[in-house]
């Protein structure tokens, strides 16, 4: 049995969004303790759910994100959820709007994080990015 086919030819930007997304994979992850508090000491963006750190490197190598959930979030399975939620949204909405040669840190909120709609979450990362850029990105 074959897969059915879609048309996404006809879809116009929706179509160019997905394919946008699908392109882009998994970003770089920040895995080193000492990049995580390199991103602490940069610019600090609070949202409802999450916490945005972003720091330049000075390099022009791509960005590269990090996620982090404290236990003052929930047990294991609540930051599990909460960083799953914050790895989709970065990857969602930083292929377009992040900057080469940035780290950025997205910490996970207690009682918002797993809980806060998806679509608020995803606008709330967009929103904080164009103030950390500027709105002219």
């Amino acid at each position: 049995m074959a897969p059915p086919q879609t048309n996404v030819a006809g879809q116009g930007a929706c179509a160019a969004s997905v394919t946008a997304v699908l392109s882009f994979g998994k970003p770089e992850i920040v895995k080193r303790r000492a990049d995580f508090l390199r991103a602490a000491k940069g610019r600090r963006l609070p949202c409802p759910a999450f916490l945005v750190q972003a720091f330049p490197r000075g390099d022009d190598g791509p960005f590269r994100v990090g996620f982090t959930c404290s236990k003052k979030v929930g047990n294991a399975v609540l930051r599990n959820r909460a960083k799953r939620r914050l790895r989709e949204i970065a990857r969602l909405v930083m292929a377009q709007h992040a900057r080469a040669g940035w780290d950025y840190v997205l910490v996970g909120r207690p009682g918002a994080t797993a809980h806060h709609d998806f679509n608020a979450m995803s606008a709330d990362l967009l929103r904080a990015l164009q103030k950390l850029h500027g709105a002219g990105q």
